[in-house]
């Protein structure tokens, strides 16, 4: 019987670049039998389903051995191993996170490589002849690690690897007697190495840091005693308590207390926000006021922050279509670097006449021009360092690929409620007959009070400064409002139409439809039959929508609005953002506009709802807000986590920005190697140089990518 491929998740020690994940999956991906399910070097985790009948996994661990990498096993089918037990992939951390850069096995080889140079150059003065000797330790020191590399590549199937240009490169130095240039190929590939395990070393701590954010353990309530336990042990529907200053240990509903909340861990809102009952908090938010007690809503492994972790995880597995690209073309440039470094050794002295010993110094030249290191990284980079950045600043960006198509955006769709606007109705507008502003305000909340509607609400929220009134017999007028005695005298709070009804409103008619005309709806407050006040309550504008949308405009995107409400309403709406307003449109309708503009260009949808899913899922780049359903948080490929609508032009900048530094770094990369392969063959530059124009486009890329971090 023929037995199920395993699913195998190793940690990864070594596996710290972007060229590491590159030489791992092709030696795996050889093996009959296995398949790479997904590799991150931020994360240092391979996975990969593996035919054992056809394939032992022992095979496998030795492969990536003999390449100079250590596989833990970490997960078996998603359960823990059953031949090893190791802690779990979270709580392992690469080198470069833990120790300084000195501290690291390749800091220690740069260093040991580094004295082996300096005694060299210090007896090239003193003592000549024995200068030689500690060139050629120096480089047999550095190019000792990269030769296995490279042999166990090669046994792979992959012989054009990076480690075999630069050890053939290094080892043809000393045949021919240039041992100073030889050891300083190692060196400086060995600093390369080095500083490209930093930049992903700095890139990892970016996203750990957020799961630094929830606390250890929180305080239960449990029949009126509290007592600590680690986080990891809160099940859904306890309740925790959190003091002032302490951070809230899971995503949960606040049940007692009213405070002040810091989100901004976790979200990037640099105002505290007031909660009271009722309200959402967030894991690793901190409590600023006041003792509070929390319902706990999800357990520590289906938080906010765990979900941010694993959506940044993912989304730095998904490769951007610009680092597909450079992944196939380098498959060709190597061979091609190698082919044109060969070439140049034997053409011209077989055929020109050139001297064997000059023409072999320009092929081993033109091997270390041609090493594709920077190349190589130079997608990655930006696009985990882009991903990083954004994640701080509560951008979640679900891959390379959405990052990079965030970039040629041409026209934003927008939902209204809760995007737009607020999903919150506000009072607007108080029009008093025959009372006072507050006289009338403290009646209709009187009368609403108890009640869960969001009319009621509005005029609830607007009235908290007033002092209610006792309400008897209040009961709900279905579809057309409610109404309580208050003082005695019967009271409702009633649509227009209803309102009309029972009294004569052709007094305030003309009021009541400029009012209606703004997309506001309106109320009347009755005592008996009498009119006493008129109220215009509306879902507003986010106080951010206009300026977001004008960002975008002076980006050169278009913009509309796509939504279910009424014409009147979203026109209103639509007038006061000078946006363009497509209304009362089901959710095939909004899918039906979005595949329309997409004819047009890239288009972003922006919505909070499910029936916004099917167009989040069919815009070239689905955004959701932060406060939406869970739907479309799934469905979209960006979220905004501090759910602020001017948090979309800066997601869109992010992107541009990204893909020009991608740009840039190809530009480095390729432009370098393109300028010295010429000197190179025209006898300009030397060995020297090539070793400073691989290097130094390894570092360039490197410090450009790094710069994203600081956004």
């Amino acid at each position: 019987m023929k037995q199920a491929p395993t699913t195998l998740t190793y940690f990864v020690d070594e596996m710290d670049c972007a060229n590491c994940v590159k030489k791992v999956e092709a030696a795996t991906s050889k093996l009959p039998g296995a398949t790479v399910l997904r590799s991150n070097f931020t994360t240092q985790i391979l996975e990969v389903t593996l035919d054992e009948q056809v394939t032992p996994r022992a095979t496998l661990e030795k492969n990536l051995k003999d390449m100079g990498y250590g596989p833990n096993l970490q997960a078996e089918n998603g359960q823990q191993p059953r031949t090893q037990n190791q802690k779990p992939a979270t709580d392992r951390s690469d080198e470069h996170e833990k120790n300084a850069w000195h501290q690291t096995r390749q800091g220690k080889l740069v260093i040991q490589s580094g004295i082996l140079l300096g005694m060299a150059y210090l007896l090239g003065f003193l003592l000549p002849e024995f200068a030689r000797w500690f060139y050629i330790a120096a480089t047999l020191l550095g190019v000792w690690p990269l030769l296995k590399k490279a042999v166990a590549s090669a046994k792979l199937g992959d012989p054009f690897s990076i480690n075999m240009l630069v050890s053939v490169a290094a080892l043809s130095a000393l045949l021919i007697g240039a041992e100073a240039e030889g050891a300083v190929v190692v060196f400086f590939f060995a600093i390369g190495e080095l500083l490209e395990g930093v930049a992903a070393g700095k890139a990892r701590q970016s996203i750990k840091k957020l799961a630094a954010l929830a606390p250890k353990t929180a305080t239960v309530v449990h029949e009126g005693h509290t007592h600590e336990v680690p986080v990891s042990s809160l099940q859904v529907g306890q309740v925790v308590q959190v003091s002032p200053g302490g951070r809230i240990p899971s995503d949960g509903t606040l049940l007692e207390g009213e405070s002040s909340i810091d989100d901004s861990p976790v979200t990037g809102e640099s105002i505290p926000v007031h909660k009271s009952p009722g309200s959402t908090v967030f894991a690793g938010s901190i409590n600023l006021e006041a003792v509070i007690r929390v319902r706990v809503d999800k357990t520590s492994r289906d938080n906010t922050i765990a979900r941010i972790i694993k959506m940044v995880e993912e989304a730095e597995e998904s490769r951007a279509p610009t680092a597909r690209f450079i992944d196939r073309f380098s498959r060709y440039y190597t061979p091609v670097v190698v082919l044109v470094s060969l070439l140049t050794v034997l053409i011209p002295p077989l055929f020109l006449g050139g001297a064997w010993m000059d023409w072999i110094y320009r092929g081993i030249s033109i091997l270390l021009i041609g090493c594709p290191c920077a190349l190589v990284l130079s997608t990655p980079a930006a696009i985990t360092s882009g991903i990083a950045s954004g994640a701080r600043r509560g951008l979640l960006i679900k891959g390379g690929a959405a990052l990079e198509a965030l970039a040629g955006i041409k026209t934003v769709a927008f939902d209204k409620t809760g995007t737009l606007t607020e999903n919150r109705p506000r009072v607007t507008d108080i029009l008093p007959l025959k009372v006072t502003q507050d006289q009338a305000l403290q009646r209709a909340a009187s009368v609403e009070q108890g009640s869960s509607h969001p009319l009621a609400k509005a005029l609830l929220e607007k009235a908290k400064t007033l002092s209610l009134l006792p309400a008897q017999n209040a009961r709900a007028l279905q579809g057309r409002g409610v109404s309580a005695l208050i003082e005695g005298v019967q009271h409702s709070v009633t649509s227009p139409r209803h309102a009309a009804e029972q009294t004569d409103l052709t007094e305030v008619q003309s009021q009541i439809q400029d009012l209606e005309h703004q997309g506001k709806t309106v109320v009347v407050l009755l005592q008996e039959n009498t009119p006493l006040a008129l109220f215009a309550i509306r879902d507003e504008p986010r106080a951010d929508a206009r300026e977001a949308l004008l960002q975008l405009q002076s980006m050169g995107i278009q913009t509309t609005m796509l939504t279910g409400d009424n014409h009147r309403t979203g026109q209103a709406i639509g007038q006061q953002l000078g946006i363009q307003v497509q209304s009362e449109l089901l959710p095939e309708d909004k899918l039906s506009h979005i595949r329309a503009l997409k004819q047009q260009g890239g288009v972003a949808m922006v919505g909070d709802g499910i029936n916004d899913a099917p167009a989040l899922a069919e815009s070239t780049v689905g955004i959701a807000m932060g406060g939406g359903t869970e739907v479309a948080l799934e469905t979209a490929d960006a979220a905004l986590l501090r759910n602020q609508t001017r948090d979309v032009p800066a997601l869109i900048q992010l992107s541009r920005s990204t893909m020009r530094n991608i740009q840039q770094n190809i530009v480095f990369a390729l432009g370098l190697k393109a300028v010295f392969l010429v000197t190179t063959l025209m006898g300009y530059t030397n060995l020297w140089m090539a070793i400073l124009a691989d290097t130094g486009a390894t570092l360039l890329v490197t410090a450009n990518a790094l710069r994203l971090l600081r956004k």
